[in-house]
């Protein structure tokens, strides 16, 4: 059955070891903190839903079926398929990451250069990855972080239910199961992950009070106590591995999944978490109300020029849901206005004063919201004002959100949502979904170095590059800052006709830097050089040294193995002692980056 999508990832749950109890109008939502260790028990295939309820999925078996209403866990399936993908290349918002990302990525580098096998697998994994990336966003990730909530623990490592019954985009890189599984037996990623579990236990308890107040607020504006959840769940994951520029949510019949990744600074886009907590607790109220829904099917003519995902043109459920989300998150949102309260104890004569003070901060407050409201309109989500509106007489009745939802969706007039949406006139483009796209960092360091080489600004490239090197301290860190900083300046040699100081510098890369793709690109390199100087058995085995130390993609690679067959050459220029092979050769001083295949660039 096709798998409702709130967003893109997805991930798998674990079992509870301890709750915090959040009071919510005399109701309780335990909250869990969870341990790493998968549950193994396995999940009975979902109930069929309702008249009106959405399509029922099968819940991943690592989603325990006994667990908490609300969980914040782990999973080692999901650290590991994480894992495989920072092998190959997976480097979205490495630098916002929490350390514990890079940590694990040097363990498994450090496993890697110890073994040969290990190699051939991460290979073989990376070449499955590389051939199918198809959009080179995070929707490629997104299809194997949903494959990884279907796999049982290790050693097995293997899908928990039947193909059919899992979601259409895990089954397109399912093959990669036992790719994976190889890979992370040869460099021991279970035992990297007994290493560093703990952390993820730590970031969960750091974590646990934010979400708590998050829910109980949520609970509190909506009025809806937590006996209402008529057992659904919601769970959290925190995944290191992944970039902490997206939250990433699916829903599985009655399982509500959001994958978070925490930044540096260990926080987590709440406010992202807390959209897809609202699909969780209005999409039931809704779907139970599908019959006058479908009233507002007129509506969808109205939209069909919008810039909406085609969900929301076809599906007048799923447009009535986030519609009424949003107009929830204008009125609660931080419209970023000074709070402004009246001073305890003003002489009467100047309260006037105040009130007029008072008045104002409330109409700046309005109009922010307002403008919002006005702006999701023009998206195309054409019933967020009448929802705004309707949310407004709610804040001032007793009743909750559960019990007016009704009249809400009764008493709507769909003639008026058709002439506010003629009035209309939508955008040309579709906001970035703030659950799906990352957001744009602003490039510094050795990052902007690397832009500015690519897009040709060789002095610029140069200047950042030599920053780095005279702000670099004796640090592991930095000894790999230092090695990248030499790589970019090798090539910046390059370019200006310098292969004494490009040699000097890949040679200072190869001796402070672990990054196996700067590693291999820098024996590449060389061994090009070494072709131009006609130095064939010298160049060889710098195309060797590279196939050793690889970084598993494909680039790299195709670049070695075509240098270890025949001599880099350019054209009008020969090496006598290959002419007899029918090997050329160069002057030393053109660029040997000029291959036809693709240099490293920003790549981490």
């Amino acid at each position: 059955m096709p798998l409702r999508l709130v967003s893109i990832l997805q991930r798998p749950a674990t079992k509870a070891v301890a709750s915090g109890l959040l009071s919510v109008f005399l109701a309780v939502v335990p909250v869990v903190r969870a341990v790493s260790q998968a549950s193994e028990s396995s999940s009975s295939s979902s109930k069929a839903g309702e008249p009106g309820q959405p399509p029922q999925e099968k819940a991943p078996v690592t989603l325990d079926p006994a667990g908490p209403t609300v969980s914040l866990i782990s999973s080692e399936p999901v650290f590991i398929m994480a894992a495989g993908l920072n092998v190959c290349g997976y480097d979205e918002g490495l630098k916002t990451s929490e350390p514990t990302r890079q940590r694990v990525r040097d363990e498994i580098d450090q496993a890697l250069a110890k073994s040969e096998t290990a190699r051939a697998r991460r290979d073989r994994l990376c070449l499955f990855v590389a051939q199918h990336r198809m959009t080179g966003t995070e929707n490629d990730i997104s299809q194997y972080i949903s494959l990884a909530l279907y796999l049982s623990p290790p050693p097995e490592l293997e899908t928990t239910v039947e193909l059919t019954q899992m979601p259409p985009d895990s089954t397109a890189v399912v093959e990669v199961v036992p790719l994976l599984r190889d890979f992370a037996e040869s460099v021991d990623l279970h035992g990297i992950w007994l290493t560093t579990h703990h952390i993820y236990d730590e970031q969960i308890d750091q974590l646990h009070d934010p979400l708590s107040k998050m829910i109980v607020a949520t609970n509190t504006y909506l009025k809806m106590p937590a006996t209402t959840y008529n057992g659904r769940r919601f769970i959290v994951v925190v995944e290191d591995m992944l970039s902490p520029g997206l939250v990433n949510a699916r829903v599985y019949g009655t399982e509500y999944v959001v994958v978070v990744s925490p930044s540096a600074a260990g926080q987590i886009r709440m406010a992202d978490v807390r959209h897809t907590y609202l699909h969780y607790i209005i999409e039931p109220l809704l779907y139970t109300r599908a019959n006058a829904i479908d009233r507002t099917q007129p509506v969808l003519k109205e939209i069909r020029e919008a810039p909406l995902p085609f969900v929301y043109r076809s599906n007048t459920i799923a447009l009535t849901v986030e519609c009424l989300i949003k107009a929830i998150e204008a009125r609660t949102m931080d419209t970023g206005v000074p709070v402004y309260k009246i001073p305890a104890g003003v002489d009467r004569s100047d309260l006037p004063r105040y009130e007029r003070e008072l008045q104002q901060y409330q109409e700046k407050v309005e109009a922010v919201r307002v403008a919002t409201v006005q702006h999701d309109m023009k998206q195309g989500y054409i019933l967020t004002q009448y929802f705004y509106e309707q949310m407004i007489q709610f804040e001032k009745q007793p009743a909750g959100l559960n019990d007016t939802i009704g009249e809400m969706v009764y008493s709507m007039d769909v003639d008026q949502q058709v002439h506010r949406a003629r009035q209309l006139e939508f955008d040309a483009q579709a906001d970035d979904d703030v659950l799906q796209q990352p957001k744009q960092v602003e490039l510094t360091g050795l990052d902007l170095a690397e832009a500015k080489l690519q897009a040709g600004d060789v002095a610029g490239a140069d200047k950042l590059a030599q920053q780095a090197l005279a702000a670099s301290t004796a640090s592991a860190d930095s000894a790999n800052d230092q090695a990248r900083a030499h790589f970019i300046l090798a090539r910046i040699a390059i370019l200006k006709g310098n292969p004494g100081q490009a040699i000097e510098d890949f040679q200072k890369t190869l001796a402070l830097g672990k990054q196996p793709r700067y590693l291999s690109w820098s024996h590449i390199y060389l061994g090009r050089m070494l072709d131009l100087d006609c130095k064939r058995d010298e160049a060889v085995a710098e195309y060797k040294q590279a196939l050793a130390v690889r970084d598993g993609q494909q680039d790299t690679r195709l670049a070695a193995e075509r240098g270890v067959r025949q001599a880099y050459a350019l054209p009008g220029h020969a090496c006598e002692d290959d002419a007899d092979d029918g090997a050329t050769g160069s002057a030393p001083k053109k660029d040997p980056s000029n291959s036809g295949s693709t240099p490293p660039g920003s790549q981490q």
